[in-house]
């Protein structure tokens, strides 16, 4: 059954009126869309192959409406002599609370949260029917508890402007529910001179570069606009926008949704 859009949801479209040709939208599916994390960081050198394996998902076929992969890294091994430049304490604060909502005695790199929760089978790429494809499937099959829309604003090379609106099908546990909202880069390049990766060149795509969050809700509904910064020398047609809702409480992610820049 087709959902109707609320007041919320035809207040971000109306948005794009004269700037229609510089705006982006992105509406999140009936169904449930996984999101993975990984925690990696250029100063591990086991997290290259994770790195590899986040970058080839949509090769794999995990369409956007499937999977919404981000990379988060963390600052905590930057002591060892390489500075990530990707590295943000946010990022390592956030790993750290999921842990804990996990009981977990401690954090590691590289590490893929599904859905809010540690996930391992990631390493298990030997058939097509591995168990991350398995898991992802179940996920997918799944009604969305929450729906999501997205309007990206691409006229400017240093900041995105996003309007976000969201809506929650069971309104009830709203207090503990909120919307996270992030500005991604793919196709970056590190040559790494120092540390345990000194020598390598090192790539990387959906890397969250702002962080901004937890938005909480009212009556089930939110809507937010925000500005997200980009690097000084991010590429806009490389970039985009990631949103997604999650359980504070129990860490469980409802929806997520990408949207990537699109051309002006």
């Amino acid at each position: 059954m087709k959902w109707r859009l609320s007041s919320i949801f035809l207040a971000a479209a109306l948005l794009a009126g004269p700037a229609q040709a510089m705006q982006c939208t992105a509406q999140s599916a009936q169904t449930t869309t996984a999101l993975v994390e990984l925690y990696t960081s250029e100063g591990c050198d086991s997290c290259p192959p994770a790195d590899r394996w986040l970058s080839s998902l949509r090769a794999r076929g995990f369409a956007p409406e499937r999977v919404v992969p981000i990379a988060l890294h963390v600052d905590y091994w930057d002591y060892i002599g390489w500075k990530d430049p990707y590295a943000r304490q946010a990022h390592s604060a956030r790993q750290r609370k999921m842990a804990r909502l996990a009981r977990a005695a401690m954090v590691y790199t590289p590490q893929v949260l599904l859905q809010g929760r540690d996930f391992r089978g990631w390493r298990d790429r030997s058939n097509p029917h591995d168990a991350f494809s398995q898991a992802v499937a179940k996920i997918n099959a799944r009604p969305a508890k929450a729906r999501i829309s997205l309007s990206l604003d691409t006229r400017r090379n240093d900041v995105f402007e996003v309007e976000a609106a969201a809506q929650l099908e069971d309104p009830s546990p709203g207090a503990q529910i909120a919307l996270f909202l992030g500005a991604y880069e793919n196709k970056l390049v590190s040559e790494v001179r120092a540390g345990e990766n000194r020598g390598k060149t090192l790539s990387h795509d959906f890397v969250v570069l702002q962080w901004l969050g937890p938005f909480e809700f009212k009556g089930g509904k939110l809507s937010q606009r925000s500005a997200l910064p980009l690097l000084p020398k991010a590429v806009p047609g490389h970039s985009g926008v990631v949103a997604f809702v999650q359980n504070r409480a129990t860490s469980e992610v409802l929806q997520a949704l990408m949207l990537p820049a699109c051309a002006g």
